[in-house]
């Protein structure tokens, strides 16, 4: 294409709305044309902000209106894979927001279409491959300049939980960014999960809270995952690393102080501030991540960084697996590992 990327965005909740901004005010080479949500109002209002001139209540009516080059799906999860088939029938670029699908069957349906294409179409918004904190971390990991890696340690805590959620909600819709992230920092698939968790939370009545999910790879590398969506106290990310010769540790980043994340030592205390929810810890990840795809969209191909179909669908094994561990008890293998 030798002209501005035509975008169009399929749900205008928070996602949809962050992608929205990141697209229209920090991203070349592309614009956004079209909106589509069933919440008229809500869709109108962020196309007034932005300057986008069509909104449609019928996200099939979008793609086939002649406005778009290429589509965001940022619409309700168990929406995902129908609206992802529909773009690719019609030979649209599409991004589509993690979880591809809420299904092992949903998501390889998605990537047996996707297959059968002439050239790929499909990324998956696991942004935390574009992050320079994870990017600088697989860099070091990959050299082996501290020895073999033996084992990974991650927390992701948010401040509260959305309403109406289960437990296993906390796995497919929360951790699948660990399961993701984790084996593309080693290069190795996951292959045996364990779920496991203690006292829960007296805060939040409809799901266990904090949950520990324990992986293991086939490089042998065993990643522990600490998950509290209902942490209060802020947004935390983080992964160490622990390799033969050396702890390497991906810290959780504080709110940004002249432009730096900073922990201030003073007055004999230590301290620093969290933000409220993922968006400004992985605000360079996203715009990053919208870069490459318009870009790669651009000349015909996706984003060799992105989650690949076949890496989303694995994900969505390996989440799943781990709700039947919680569900039943004990390890259980990865189907097709």
């Amino acid at each position: 294409m030798n002209h501005e990327l035509r975008v169009g965005i399929i749900g205008t909740g928070v996602m949809g709305q962050d992608h929205a901004r990141i697209l229209s005010r920090k991203v070349a080479g592309a614009r956004l044309t079209a909106l589509a949500d069933v919440n008229e109002a809500g869709a109108r209002a962020l196309a007034g902000e932005l300057g986008v001139g069509d909104v449609f209540t019928d996200s099939t009516a979008m793609l086939d209106s002649g406005l778009v080059d290429a589509v965001i799906i940022a619409s309700p999860d168990r929406l995902h894979a129908a609206t992802t088939l529909e773009c690719l029938e019609r030979g649209l670029p599409v991004l589509c927001e993690k979880p591809l699908a809420p299904t092992v069957e949903e998501a390889a349906q998605v990537a047996q279409a996707h297959a059968a294409l002439d050239r790929p179409l499909l990324s998956v918004g696991f942004m935390r491959r574009f992050d320079p904190g994870y990017v600088a971390l697989k860099g070091r990991i990959a050299s082996g300049v501290d020895g073999a890696l033996l084992m990974t340690h991650s927390v992701h805590r948010n401040v509260e939980a959305y309403p109406g959620s289960d437990s296993a909600a906390t796995i497919t819709n929360s951790a699948v960014h660990e399961i993701d992230i984790l084996p593309w920092l080693t290069g190795e698939k996951i292959v045996e999960v364990l779920w496991a968790a203690g006292r829960t939370t007296s805060l939040l009545a409809e799901r266990h809270d904090p949950q520990l999910l324990l992986m293991r790879d086939a490089g042998g590398v065993l990643h522990t995952v600490e998950v509290q969506v209902h942490a209060q106290y802020g947004y935390d990310v983080r992964c160490e690393a622990v390799c033969e010769r050396a702890s390497v540790e991906l810290a959780g980043a504080p709110t940004l102080v002249d432009g730096a994340p900073l922990v201030v030592s003073s007055g004999l205390q230590r301290a620093t501030a969290y933000p409220a929810d993922w968006r400004p810890r992985f605000a360079e990840a996203y715009r990053a991540e919208l870069a490459a795809w318009v870009a790669a969209s651009s000349a015909g191909t996706v984003p060799a960084e992105a989650a690949t179909v076949e890496e989303a669908l694995r994900t969505t094994r390996v989440a799943l697996a781990l709700v039947e561990s919680m569900n039943r008890g004990g390890w259980v293998a990865v189907e097709g590992a």
